[in-house]
């Protein structure tokens, strides 16, 4: 286990743009093509995979923005697919969708309840290498993120929700989660500056309370090499339920003093892990 309490700054040439993948409803769509990634991959003479990132609750696509600039200097093609939110089993199926679009070897990376999402999404796919949990759930069958979350004691986020009824289409009603704006700073993004996350806060995306419950039929970590990103500072997931998950995995394993949104707080941390998963599996 390495213990590293910042990423190494990197200067980035060029002018860099976040590419971002919707989906929704079976349909979505990607920045670039399969080719043109494969293009990227070969730039400079390696084969360098796609790397494909999935946020998790209370966050979106834009949450991996400096990870994406850190990546795509360093010629790696990057999607950063949309998390429904709506629940492991089908959210992982859109994500499929996404992975089977961009073709040749891919990297998963998962932030948070995304970690759920990749770990079945990657199951029997061979064109994904590695597997990366950033501050991330890695539930085994049988387990829910809820379930995981109260394995050992930490976690505030149930004092910080706001939760919404909603009138489905068949009539019956649900409840998805926010985080009340005014604690979303301390709550989620305590090591990002505050006028950020605020702007965070206004923008995140609720998940369905059923996906937090809805527990796991597969887990692509026990076949695929994983890396992952404990932030022992997390007081959404306990650092504790981290290590369990990240021992229980056998995975690579980086520990960083860092808030749930380590992505935003710790950007090059987070590529730099990615990209050590990349060199390590693909050649």
């Amino acid at each position: 286990m390495v213990s590293i309490k910042a990423g190494r700054k990197r200067l980035l040439t060029g002018v860099v743009s976040t590419v971002a993948a919707g989906v929704a409803l079976g349909a979505f769509a990607l920045s670039g093509t399969a080719s043109g990634a494969t293009s990227a991959a070969k730039a400079d003479g390696h084969v360098k995979p796609t790397i494909v990132l999935e946020h998790g609750a209370f966050a979106d696509g834009s949450s991996w923005n400096s990870v994406v600039a850190d990546l795509q200097a360093d010629g790696y093609p990057v999607v950063a697919a949309a998390n429904p939110l709506r629940g492991p089993a089908s959210d992982a199926a859109a994500l499929r969708t996404v992975l089977d679009h961009v073709k040749g070897p891919k990297i998963l990376v998962g932030h948070s309840y995304g970690g759920n999402v990749i770990s079945e999404a990657a199951a029997g796919d061979p064109e994904v290498k590695a597997l990366v949990y950033v501050a991330a759930f890695l539930p085994a069958p049988g387990e829910s993120a809820l379930e995981l979350t109260n394995k050992y004691p930490g976690s505030t986020l149930p004092d910080a929700l706001d939760p919404v009824t909603y009138q489905q289409a068949d009539g019956t009603s649900a409840t998805e989660l926010y985080i009340q704006q005014d604690k979303f700073h301390h709550q989620f993004a305590a090591d990002v500056p505050a006028g950020q996350a605020a702007l965070m806060a206004a923008e995140q995306r609720p998940i369905a309370q059923a996906a937090l419950e809805e527990t796991a039929t597969t887990a692509a970590w026990r076949t695929i090499p994983s890396w992952d990103i404990v932030t022992t500072r997390d007081l959404n997931i306990p650092p504790a339920v981290q290590r369990f998950m990240a021992e229980r995995a056998h995975a690579h394993t980086t520990e960083v003093a860092a808030s749930h949104s380590v992505a935003v707080s710790h950007p090059h941390l987070v590529a730099d892990v990615i990209e050590r998963a990349a060199h390590a599996t693909v050649r």
